[in-house]
């Protein structure tokens, strides 16, 4: 799946062009959430992942997503970004769009651990977080 969202930028959920330099520098440099992973465990994760999705301008990578499940009844959400000066304009949106509603996963249920883009998920159906979610966190 390739497809064109004007002004050059585009989603693409083909795994071979995603830019494990770009996904690991934002990851372990910018995001609160992966701060100092190894490029290692993020080639791994986009390798291993069952669905990544891309968000291109032009061939500079500016976002990313990836997903992975047990393939029965589960899938969860990752290391979803858009970069600081492609926000606003309802990139992530669509990029999660893709990701969610239009992959293979699109009837399973969906889960993600988020603490700052709690409406743009609201916004593609996701709900409050549930209290009966427990977390073991080494970090």
């Amino acid at each position: 799946m390739r497809r064109e969202l004007g002004e050059g930028i585009e989603l693409d959920d083909d795994a071979a062009r995603i830019d494990v330099d770009a996904v690991h520098d934002y990851l372990a440099n910018e995001s609160y959430w992966a701060k100092g992973r190894s490029r290692e465990v993020v080639e791994r994760l986009v390798r291993e992942a069952e669905r990544v999705v891309g968000l291109y301008d032009g061939d500079r990578q500016i976002g990313f997503a990836r997903a992975f499940t047990d393939g029965v009844s589960l899938i969860y959400l990752a290391d979803v970004y858009v970069l600081p000066q492609y926000r606003g304009r309802g990139l992530g949106v669509e990029l999660v769009r893709e990701t969610v509603d239009n992959g293979p996963y699109a009837e399973l249920r969906w889960v993600l651990h988020t603490r700052d883009a709690s409406e743009l998920y609201r916004r593609l159906g996701f709900g409050e977080p549930a209290a009966s979610l427990m977390e073991r966190r080494r970090d």
